[in-house]
């Protein structure tokens, strides 16, 4: 069984953004203070669900009921470094090497691998 936590059951949250400033209230508790973003999602039969981030968000303007979670913002560079480190590097060479825009430029090699690591990411071959 898990802990109950505060998207369980929805909570009154009030936001009010101008784009630059705003305010963000649950429960009727100014929190704004504490949150420096927030994602809000509404589909169609369900309430809406506010997430709070760290990261800056702007322009909204909500009133009701909505399911709140706060998120825990990843830092790009740990989601980077991560896929980095899953990368086969025998891998990663012969599908730059394979690459048919390789140029004769200087730092060919340096960019293909580059596009090749960009198009893995996407999902877009490169093995």
């Amino acid at each position: 069984m898990t802990a109950p936590s505060m998207a369980d059951e929805p909570r009154h949250v009030r936001i009010t953004a101008d784009g630059v400033m705003g305010t963000i209230a649950v429960d009727g508790t100014d929190i704004s203070k504490s949150v420096q973003g927030y994602n809000l999602e509404h589909r169609v039969g369900s309430a809406p669900l506010l997430v709070l981030y760290t990261a800056p968000h702007r322009g909204l303007d909500f009133d009701g009921l909505a399911h709140v979670a706060v998120g825990d913002q990843q830092d790009p560079g740990d989601t980077v470094a991560a896929f980095l480190a899953n990368i086969d590097p025998a891998a990663l060479s012969r599908a730059a090497l394979n690459r048919d825009d390789l140029d004769g430029t200087p730092h060919e090699l340096t960019r293909a691998m580059l596009l090749t690591l960009a198009d893995m990411a996407l999902g877009r071959g490169g093995t």
